[in-house]
């Protein structure tokens, strides 16, 4: 005990404390010795087990933090994951956006967002978010992937969703010491679904305010007037019942369009052509994009 305590802080050597059995903790966590092999297993159970499926280091170490603490876990995590043969062939960073985000109000969403196998719509970029080492065994794979999801740490709820709906974690041979049914009824249940449902409010506005900021510092104003002629960027899906723009590898974007007015702060009216009468044409800022030179014929 007094080799782990040597170098840390007064304030930290008051929260170890020693059980009857002689099992050393930091506050509720135990306290795992320098032994690499130890340790390595530990490491392997919360990333390549198959209740994990090789998690990133900050949710890897939001959930192990959980139960256990070392010195310096933190940083041996990340060295761990980015040493990961299955992570660095299978995952992708994430794509720079080239277009201003908005943000929603998800605050009146549903608290805890747990999955249940079914997709409501497909991802439009290649960032993975589970990694399977066997990908042909995929389909036996999707009840373990969903049951990873739902336990591990989420970082606008600032914690796991079965966490949020149940108020603790499922069980896990990493998480085996956790309870049960709690037997919690009447006004104490409805007080603690209250409390939990606050906390997650808070916790939702504050990833809210923090996404609107890593926003805010890459946006930049677009300045449209009447007269100026835009591209309109239309969806792969839209364009194809709106403007009759057909194929995966069709532009993206049709016009120019005419500018005639400006409507409100972030929207525009554009000059569309007699055969896109049924067309509302009322746009976002975010779908158009300034025309530098005006082609002899415009239009789709």
């Amino acid at each position: 005990m007094a080799h782990i305590r040597e170098g840390i802080d007064e304030e930290k050597k008051a929260c170890f404390t020693l059980d009857d059995q002689g099992v050393l903790w930091f506050k509720n966590c135990l306290v795992v010795p320098k032994d690499p092999e130890l340790r390595k297993r530990i490491l392997d159970e919360a990333h390549t087990s198959m209740f994990t499926m090789h998690p990133g280091s900050n949710k890897m170490y939001q959930d192990l933090k959980q139960k256990f603490w070392w010195t310096r876990m933190k940083r041996e995590i990340a060295k761990y994951v980015s040493e990961c043969d299955v992570c660095q062939k299978n995952k992708s960073g994430s794509p720079k956006a080239c277009r201003n985000a908005s943000a929603t109000n998800n605050s009146n969403l549903e608290m805890g967002r747990c999955a249940h196998g079914l997709h409501c719509w497909i991802a439009s970029h290649p960032e993975g978010a589970c990694v399977l080492t066997y990908s042909t065994k995929w389909d036996e794979c999707l009840p373990l992937a969903e049951f990873a999801y739902n336990n591990s740490y989420q970082k606008s709820l600032e914690m796991a969703p079965f966490e949020a709906l149940y108020g603790r974690r499922c069980r896990t041979p990493l998480n085996w010491s956790e309870q049960g049914e709690r037997g919690t009824f009447g006004p104490n249940l409805v007080k603690q679904a209250e409390e939990q449902v606050k906390l997650i409010h808070g916790n939702l506005k504050r990833a809210q305010s923090r996404q609107k900021s890593y926003s805010d510092k890459r946006r930049r104003q677009l300045m449209l007037e009447g007269g100026d002629h835009v591209y309109l960027r239309v969806s792969p899906m839209k364009g194809v019942h709106r403007f009759g723009v057909k194929g995966k590898l069709a532009p993206r974007y049709v016009g120019p369009f005419k500018i005639t007015e400006r409507c409100g702060v972030v929207a525009y009216w554009l000059e569309l052509p007699p055969h896109l009468a049924a067309v509302h044409d009322v746009f976002h800022v975010s779908q158009l994009k300034k025309c530098l030179r005006v082609p002899k014929e415009t239009g789709i």
